[in-house]
This record gives structure tokens, C-alpha cells and sequence, in this order.
């Protein structure tokens, strides 16, 4: 069983979907039921014991200042938040893969536990989705990853946006990375690309089964207003 040691939050982009209300305000920082997604999954990844924390920042990255007095937590900016996607922020946090936790910083966590230290086997937080969604669907069998619908479906394990990585794993991730940085062909694609559409062969993940309730992504206006 291996062990998580550290965290990376990605917090960098602009929210727009969230817009007029992430316009001067990252969406990680909105305040949902007076507290802000960030602080939950700071809260939960303390509860459990990491405290080894990188949080990558793009849009407005002056107000996550206080959180770099934090000790055990360390900004870094990736200025390139405005014109690639979150392969790039990955990428900025490198250094920090091998019994890593990434996790998205718009999230809501619930329940702490999803944030679990422990782990057998590298791979994602999944919840089964037991009608249509549009969102990412894993196919699994007796827990691996088989593979990944990026427009949904009717049933399955939908991705949810906190991974495992362990030492190998979190090495061959950091050299695909590395790989699609030098060829500059594919900064337009989520981070996730690389091991689930990629480089599926030089992987073999694994599903972390959650309940849905227990953690909460806010990506639209919809979804803010079903969290209040």
C-alpha cells in the first residue's frame, strides 16, 4: 500500500462559466455558504495528514498570497493560465509528482475521507453514475480503467477530479508531461489526456469508488446555486 506525502491544488484558471462573479475573483476563492472551495480541501487534506501542499495559480494568483504563510504550502504561478489549459499548470508543479494527490481547486469536499492517504494502486476518484451525463465516464473492470468517454453516456464511473499517483506512476506522468511540453502540440488539453488518452499503454489505473455527495465540483452558475 502506498502512501500519499503531498498535494497538488490546480487553481489557476478564470472561471469563466462563473462569470460576472470570477471576474475579480478566482473560483477556488468564491465564498459558497460562507467558505471557499479551496478551504475545504485544504481542511480535508490536513485531516488527513498532508500537509506538503502545491497549489498552482494563474488568474489573479496576488489573492492566494496569505495562503503561501501556511506552512508546508507553496505557490506557483504559471503565467501561460490564460492561453493553454491545465496541462500546463501541471506541468509548473512537476517536481512535485510521486505519492501525489491532484486535485482541482473549484471543488467542494464534504467528506474528508475521499481524501484518504492510503492507496493500492495509482488512478482516479470515481462516483457511479447511474443515468445520462455529459460529464467524463470511466470504464472499468474489477476496478482498472479500461477506458474513458470524454462526452458521457448513459452509465459508469464519472471522473472525478482527484487523482492517485504513486512513485513510478508519478514518474511516468512527469515524463509524458515533459514530452508534450517539448512538442508544444497539445496545451489545449487537460492534464488528465496524457494517461487516459495519450499514453494509455504506460498505465495501469485504477478507480477510488465515492459516494457522489461527497465531494462537489462548481463549474457553472448551476452548479453554485445547487450548493446553497
Amino acid at each position: 500500500m502506498a502512501q500519499i506525502v503531498q498535494a497538488i491544488i490546480l487553481a489557476a484558471g478564470k472561471g469563466e462559466r462563473l462569470r460576472p462573479l470570477t471576474a475579480d475573483t478566482p473560483k477556488p476563492l468564491l465564498e459558497i455558504n460562507g467558505i471557499r472551495p479551496l478551504d475545504t480541501i485544504l481542511d480535508a487534506l490536513h485531516r488527513n495528514g498532508i500537509r506538503q501542499i502545491c497549489i498552482v495559480t494563474g488568474f489573479h494568483h496576488e489573492c492566494f498570497a496569505d495562503y503561501a504563510r501556511i506552512p508546508g504550502i507553496h505557490l506557483l504561478y504559471n503565467p501561460h493560465y490564460d492561453t493553454a489549459n491545465n496541462i500546463v499548470s501541471l506541468y509548473t508543479a512537476r517536481e512535485f509528482l510521486g505519492n501525489t494527490i491532484i486535485l482541482d481547486g473549484d471543488q467542494i469536499i464534504h467528506d474528508p475521507s475521499v481524501l484518504s492517504p492510503c492507496f493500492d494502486h495509482s488512478g482516479y476518484t470515481a462516483a457511479l453514475a447511474d443515468g445520462p451525463t455529459k460529464e467524463w465516464l470511466l470504464e472499468a473492470e474489477n476496478g482498472r480503467i479500461l477506458s474513458c468517454s470524454r462526452s458521457g453516456g448513459d452509465r459508469g464511473w464519472r471522473l472525478i477530479s482527484i487523482s492517485r499517483w504513486d512513485e513510478k506512476d508519478g514518474a511516468v506522468l512527469r515524463e509524458c508531461l515533459e514530452k508534450e511540453m517539448e512538442k508544444g502540440e497539445h496545451l489545449d488539453l487537460f492534464w488528465d489526456d496524457i494517461p487516459l488518452f495519450l499514453y494509455p499503454e504506460r498505465f495501469q489505473l485504477y478507480i477510488t469508488p465515492v459516494n457522489a455527495e461527497a465531494v462537489k465540483e462548481v463549474d457553472t452558475l448551476q452548479d453554485l446555486e445547487d450548493q446553497r
